[in-house]
């Protein structure tokens, strides 16, 4: 014979975050008053349910479990102003009835490999998942919605589960259906996954231990899948207990912290990975907060939206957009208007049938930004703590949309913005980026995009070890990482110690990167690790930090870099001559802020040095050239003069030794991709340099003109429009008769009138108008 056991068990099985479930949950709790609430949730999260009596909680808001000893292996547990479980629990608050969250804790090992589903690194009730959705077994594919959607005769499950349920005004015996439902469901798939048994045994051992304590009226608010499962937890025969306590014996339980974070409505979305999420946070929101008027209101806040971007929206036509919901809800026989007919109509009517114009009300409306807030007596690690402080005081507020924010170095609020913010991507927190700096100019502007993600809750409590402040921590991290990087990391290290404001590191750091640098014997390396330290010698002062300690370390390394580069550039292939290429135009720019008068002289012949090198890459000689030009090294008549002699008919020969090209005309080719980089203005100023291209083009064979077109259109794409253009028309102005043109026919022996169809091909290589013809 079963137990008798004089506790009423009343199971409430609900969708998470489902405003309908969330209203019926209410309305049981205030007719049945039961006096203990158990709620689907990790054990050990339980500590955090004391701060829900205090005020200031402003949903969405996540209960984050994490363990401290790691705090990676973490978990979310979010809840909306429409979610069942937080309007239970608040519930239990407000009319002080004890609530308990009865799921397996967080620190249980979860026998399943693979990954844990979800941006928020939770799944559909917390379940892990393997890697391969293919190999799902069978239990793992089963989306009980969509099987129930699927025998009403409906293709979209959210819908019908919408019309069915969020939208249910009356919710009598709605819970009664679910669980029979569900039951129906897990009949037709009886083969549970091992630790989704651990799970309902833990929550039935709960609901137990409930009535043992002397409860006698039990609400348990619970996914709707687990609702059959736990309606015989009281009526069982003890075997049925003794079984799930040998489930769950013997495992070990890690230790955890628990505590509360804002969330928001686009972390709740499914299309966030979340796997618990809804297709429409904003919506369900909306039927939360509007349930009697909600597509009229629906209507009017995209029309508010609309024109808020500067779009007509005018009141008739919102009344004509309810209008065509009602008649589309009509139509396809459905019993009120849903999200579905209110978007089409929206679209046709205010939206003008343009598919952009709905994407903004998608992204703003339907999914939304709402972001939640906790109250300040929360707990939360120190660096969490401070950054929270810093956040307030600085007026930088976290959101989870993206935004611009515009720094003036010049102002003390502005540098204390950007030294946070420097800080932060130090401690692997991207709340910001730099972004390309439009229209102000000078070294005091920053211009940053800001987006704001829970998890970086996660980061900031993974480094609480480094220190109690942001600033404590950034330079623990830097005074760490300094003891291991190599020497191009080293001085980037420097850059960003003085980014952050952290001048307390830099003494440490540049006696590290001293030493570092007089062993280092790669020139490659010295080249890399010059930029940033031009970069504090020059623009260090704007952010208050001296840097006179910097200047000898740049100056040493500037002179080692051009002694050892004739050396450094011999016998490179195509991948490492690339690398060269780049590397020489970081050292140029690093020389040009650190203005080292006795340096130049050196570093120009380590130029001529490499533009004359036959033993040089093609592409290595051509940026050398075209770092001198840039200089102004080199006269107009000489630098032309180097040109035609790089492109002359000698480059059309046998491959140059120890180079790695397949002949001479790829070499000729990258030559020209190396001295074209970046080099518009200068080329533009010069017409014996496109004389010198405009005769290599017209004696390339047609098998190497094939050959070569890759190289040169790669190397032209670098230009924007306006430069193409410029280049576009200095080809056009092109001699393509008299004297010139003579000469050109004369030395190369090639005819007039064939000579001028090349130009046209020129204009094609740099990207201009094709259709172009030459008069002759």
């Amino acid at each position: 014979m079963p137990p008798v056991v004089a506790c009423e068990l009343t199971i409430l099985g609900i969708r998470h975050h489902g405003p309908g479930c969330a209203r019926a949950v209410l309305a049981a709790l205030e007719a049945m008053r039961p006096d203990v609430l158990l709620v689907e949730g990790p054990a050990d999260g339980q500590a955090a349910l004391a701060a829900l009596a205090t005020e200031g909680f402003q949903p969405p808001v996540a209960l984050l479990v994490y363990q401290p000893d790691a705090p990676e292996r973490a978990a979310f547990y979010p809840f909306a102003a429409f979610s069942p479980e937080w309007n239970a629990l608040r519930w239990a608050a407000a009319n002080g009835v004890p609530a308990r969250l009865i799921d397996l804790p967080h620190g249980f090992p979860a026998p399943l490999p693979g990954r844990v589903r979800g941006a928020a690194g939770e799944g559909e009730d917390g379940e892990r998942v393997p890697d391969s959705e293919a190999d799902l077994p069978q239990w793992a594919r089963i989306d009980p919605i969509g099987a129930l959607a699927e025998a009403a005769g409906h293709d979209d499950p959210e819908l019908w589960w919408e019309q069915q349920v969020e939208q249910r005004q009356d919710a009598t015996a709605m819970f009664e259906a679910i669980a029979e439902a569900m039951a129906a469901l897990r009949r037709a798939f009886p083969d549970d996954p091992p630790h989704e048994r651990c799970r309902e045994a833990h929550m039935r051992q709960a609901i137990r231990a409930a009535a043992k304590a002397g409860y006698r009226r039990a609400a348990v608010v619970c996914g709707a899948w687990h609702a059959p499962a736990l309606s015989d937890a009281l009526t069982a025969e003890p075997a049925e207990s003794a079984r799930d306590a040998a489930l769950l014996a013997d495992q070990p339980v890690c230790a955890t912290s628990a505590t509360w974070i804002p969330w928001s409505h686009a972390r709740l979305a499914r299309a966030s990975g979340y796997g618990a999420g809804v297709k429409s946070p904003g919506w369900y929101d909306h039927l939360w907060h509007s349930p009697a008027q909600a597509a009229v209101r629906w209507v009017a806040s995209a029309a508010r939206l609309l024109r808020a971007e500067g779009l007509d929206a005018s009141p008739a036509s919102v009344v004509e957009a309810v209008r065509l919901a009602e008649a589309i809800a009509a139509v396809r026989g459905r019993p009120s208007v849903g999200l579905d007919a209110l978007m089409e109509a929206i679209e046709a009517v205010l939206c003008g049938g343009r598919p952009e114009r709905l994407a903004v009300v998608r992204e703003r409306l339907e999914v939304g930004d709402a972001t939640g807030a906790v109250p300040d007596t929360i707990p939360l690690a120190p660096l969490a703590r401070d950054l929270q402080a810093q956040q307030k005081r600085l007026r930088l507020k976290p959101e989870p949309t993206q935004r611009t924010l515009a720094l003036d170095l010049r102002e003390p609020t502005d540098r204390e913005r950007s030294a946070l913010l420097h800080r932060l991507r130090l401690l692997g927190v991207p709340w910001g980026r730099i972004a390309p700096r439009r229209g102000a100019t000078g070294t005091f502007h920053e211009d940053w995009e800001l987006v704001w993600a829970p998890e970086f809750e996660l980061d900031l409590i993974a480094k609480s070890a480094l220190g109690l402040t942001i600033a404590d921590a950034a330079r623990a991290w830097i005074r760490q990482e300094a003891q291991v990087a190599p020497f191009p990391q080293l001085t980037a290290l420097l850059d960003a110690a003085v980014l952050a404001g952290l001048p307390e590191a830099l003494p440490a750091l540049l006696a590290r990167i001293a030493d570092a640098a007089a062993l280092t014997p790669d020139v490659g390396a010295m080249m890399e690790g010059l930029p940033p330290l031009a970069r504090v010698v020059r623009y260090g002062d704007v952010r208050g930090t001296s840097a006179a300690q910097v200047l000898p370390i740049a100056r040493g390394l500037a002179e080692r870099v051009a002694v050892g580069l004739p050396g450094a550039c011999a016998s490179l292939d195509d991948e490492a001559a690339q690398a060269m290429d780049r590397r020489l135009g970081l050292v140029a720019d690093a020389l040009a802020l650190l203005r080292l008068d006795d340096v130049t002289p050196a570093w120009e012949q380590a130029l001529l040095a490499l533009a004359d090198g036959q033993a040089v890459h093609g592409r290595v000689r051509g940026a050398a050239l075209r770092l001198l030009a840039d200089r102004g090294t080199l006269a107009a008549d000489e630098l032309a003069r180097r040109v035609g002699l790089a492109l002359g008919p000698a480059c059309l020969g046998p491959p140059i030794p120890g180079y790695a090209g397949a002949s001479g005309t790829m070499t000729a080719a990258a030559w020209i991709e190396g001295l074209v980089g970046g080099a518009a203005t200068v080329l533009l100023q010069l017409e014996g340099v496109w004389r010198a291209l405009d005769r290599w083009l017209q004696g390339l064979p047609d098998d190497d003109f094939m050959l070569a077109l890759p190289l040169l259109r790669r190397a032209f794409a670098r230009f924007d429009g306006a430069e193409r253009r410029a280049m576009t028309d200095k080809v056009r102005a092109l001699p393509t008769g008299g004297a010139a043109h003579a000469a050109v026919a004369a030395d190369d022996d090639l005819d007039a009138d064939r000579t001028a169809e090349v130009v046209p091909v020129i204009i094609h290589v740099m990207g201009g108008n094709p259709a172009w013809r030459s008069n002759g």
